[in-house]
């Protein structure tokens, strides 16, 4: 019961503070609005596309078998394009489940899931762990879901987009006085900056908002909200997102348990955030 009311705080989020609302409007330019009460970020559909095929790309190389995987040394499945967190029964992690609140919003907008979700968003990943779900990789079940998750790119994009809207409250909510200013700042300037939307939605997604407790090694996180906090206020704000979520991403790494081993992993997470500066 208690997993299922966290997803629904994960899905539905409440009712944001209104100093604090981000509103993304898809159908029209990139816009930004840093100094209004309501501050606004607005995506074309075309701009919600690019990023949803970016980060496809970044997540899946792009592969309908990427759609579905199970990463070595992981206890949960990576789903979509977005590589969404999906746990078995009984596993709770570390990080959190981000699958059935896509689901949820699926569902939510109308789009008919298939009998393989049937439940969604309270379900299960039905593989137990990596070696069951690798000898049912080429089943008619993962099929199923892989050809679906195909099928809703433009979908799942939207949702990327509403978790970067839900994103800037929440960081700012967490932060004290003397950094919401410059959380804030720094997000403007990264969103007003070409390109910059992008980043924000894939690392957003790539390696969450930074708010979650359980996100932490020593008592150190590796989210938006600490990438923010660490970015110069100096110089063009890409390549100062970029400095900072890199050394962010290091510090994860040297803070990491050894048996997590997750240096292996350093060199690709660098090479995507060193993308951002376009």
């Amino acid at each position: 019961m208690g997993r299922d009311v966290a997803r629904n705080r994960v899905i539905f989020g409440g009712m944001l503070r209104k100093a604090f609302q981000v509103t993304i409007c898809l159908g029209y330019g990139i816009a930004c609005g840093a100094g209004q009460d309501n501050p606004t970020i607005r995506l074309a559909d075309e701009e919600a596309m690019r990023i949803g095929r970016r980060v496809w790309q970044n997540e899946c190389a792009g592969t309908i078998d990427g759609l579905t995987s199970w990463n070595s040394g992981e206890q949960f499945a990576s789903m979509g394009i977005g590589h969404f967190i999906w746990y078995p029964s009984g596993e709770e992690g570390p990080f959190e489940e981000s699958f059935p609140a896509l689901l949820a919003f699926l569902k939510g907008r109308g789009v008919a899931l298939p009998r393989v979700f049937a439940g969604a968003p309270d379900i299960d990943c039905p593989w137990s762990d990596r070696g069951a779900f690798l000898k049912d990789f080429g089943g008619q079940r993962m099929r199923e879901m892989r050809e679906f998750l195909a099928a809703t790119v433009a979908e799942q994009a939207r949702y990327l987009v509403l978790r970067l809207e839900r994103a800037l409250p929440k960081m700012l909510e967490e932060c004290d006085g003397g950094s919401r200013a410059r959380v804030r700042s720094g997000f403007y300037r990264v969103a007003n900056a070409p390109g910059g939307a992008y980043a924000l939605v894939d690392y957003v997604n790539f390696k969450g908002e930074g708010t979650n407790p359980k996100e932490r090694y020593k008592g150190q996180g590796w989210g938006l909200l600490q990438v923010l906090e660490n970015m110069s206020d100096q110089g063009d704000a890409r390549r100062a997102f970029v400095a900072s979520a890199r050394a962010m991403l290091e510090r994860r790494v040297r803070n990491s348990p050894p048996e997590r081993n997750e240096a292996r992993w350093l060199k690709g997470w660098l090479n995507r955030v060193a993308g951002y500066a376009g």
